[in-house]
């Protein structure tokens, strides 16, 4: 899969499982971390782990590299790397706290029509 492509499912998944204020940022013109980062908020800590379970549910089976990921059982705030993109599932009060949209501000924000083939 293409980064475009994981892109693009990581964001439906997380939208058909209701999560909130998702976010995709292009961070490939400003750094080698990822192409992509991908931030949503969970209504709570079961939603958050749901969200994660979910995402990495359609990853694997759409063929997307294994990852690694971190925060899942206090679930205050899952990061899950896939190399290429990198998704980050908030509880709302630490997406407030860390604020990655401030801090990667100089990223593209990216449209999710945009990310169509």
């Amino acid at each position: 899969m293409t980064p475009k492509e994981m892109a693009k499912l990581a964001y439906e998944t997380l939208q058909e499982k209701m999560a909130e204020d998702i976010e995709i940022i292009d961070i490939s013109g400003i750094s080698t971390l990822a192409d992509y980062f991908i931030i949503a908020t969970g209504k709570n800590s079961r939603h958050v782990q749901t969200l994660v379970d979910e995402v990495d549910n359609a990853l694997g089976r759409a063929g997307a590299p294994d990852h690694h990921d971190e925060g899942y059982r206090a679930a205050n705030w899952v990061l899950m790397d896939y190399k290429d993109i990198v998704i980050h599932v908030f509880s709302q009060e630490d997406r407030r706290f860390y604020d990655l949209e401030r801090i990667w501000r100089n990223g593209q924000i990216v449209d999710p029509k945009d990310l169509e083939a």
